[in-house]
């Protein structure tokens, strides 16, 4: 199986440089591409996408997925400067080469039933698969606590309410919203674009692949066996700067959390040794 690899590599570095020699040094294939430079995709200019691609088309990367945050405001919140963010970040797209496009659903006021905002959910979402249509992109829902679709049966609403889209199947997400992965692969494989690779505990700290209660490795087969073969590592580690001076003859202290990595690039690299072996 000849699984296609990305990162948020903004997770190994802010800068560019950082980024695709963090891409590089771990075998990926390119970037699920969501800050640079210290500043997110959507505030990103037209001159800077071609900087960025000009950059990645050297190093023989490629943009697979805008990791945008369209979706990530408040269901009744101001919509229209939402759009035209969205519409930025299609040109964006195009001028990155990118053929996926994460997005949201929209987070719910607190105290009220999201079943009382489903309404207005698919009709925001699916003006956004209306003005993507001619894009070409793959657009693709990501489940994320807090929002419409953070469980499966949501996300499964969503994805039988709009056609067009697709699912972002985060393992960690749903073990955060109290989901079990197993039960949400199950309703959820066959609208899986990609998988984000995030593991977590029971309790929702976020680990390396393979040592939470994700199942990763029982999904990436049956990924595979559907035809997937795109995963985005999206590490979220913890990183612990002050991690060297526990350190003993070798040894981390005990009141050390198992996965705390000295910095940035460690837990990075982490992450990416923890899909490896997986596959």
């Amino acid at each position: 199986m000849l699984w296609k690899t990305f990162a948020f590599a903004d997770e190994a570095a802010t800068d560019l440089d950082g980024q695709i020699a963090a891409l590089v040094r771990n075998g990926l294939h390119g970037l699920e591409i969501r800050g640079v430079d210290g500043e997110n995709i959507v505030n990103i200019s037209v001159e800077k996408a071609k900087e960025i691609r000009r950059k990645l088309d050297a190093q023989g990367l490629s943009v697979w997925s805008i990791g945008s945050p369209i979706g990530k405001i408040g269901v009744n919140d101001d919509f229209a400067p939402h759009k035209e963010q969205f519409l930025h970040t299609l040109e964006l797209a195009d001028i990155l080469g990118a053929s996926h496009y994460r997005l949201f659903s929209f987070y719910i006021p607190s105290g009220v039933s999201p079943t009382d905002c489903r309404d207005e959910v698919i009709d925001r979402l699916g003006i956004l698969c209306e003005l993507g249509k001619q894009s070409g992109l793959v657009l693709c829902h990501e489940n994320e606590k807090g929002i419409y679709g953070d469980n499966a049966a949501r996300c499964a609403d969503l994805l039988s309410a709009l056609p067009a889209l697709k699912a972002v199947f985060d393992p960690a997400n749903f073990i955060q919203c109290g989901q079990d992965v197993r039960e949400a692969w199950q309703l959820l494989r066959k609208r899986a674009a990609y998988l984000h690779i995030k593991d977590a505990l029971p309790d929702g700290k976020v680990v390396p692949a393979g040592c939470g209660v994700g199942y990763l490795a029982d999904i990436l087969p049956d990924f595979a066996a559907l035809g997937g073969d795109a995963l985005t590592i999206e590490p979220h580690l913890t990183v612990f700067s002050g991690l060297k001076d526990l350190e003993c003859d070798g040894e981390t202290s005990a009141k050390m959390d198992t996965f705390a990595y000295p910095d940035n690039n460690a837990a990075f690299d982490a992450a990416c040794a923890a899909l490896k072996k997986l596959l």
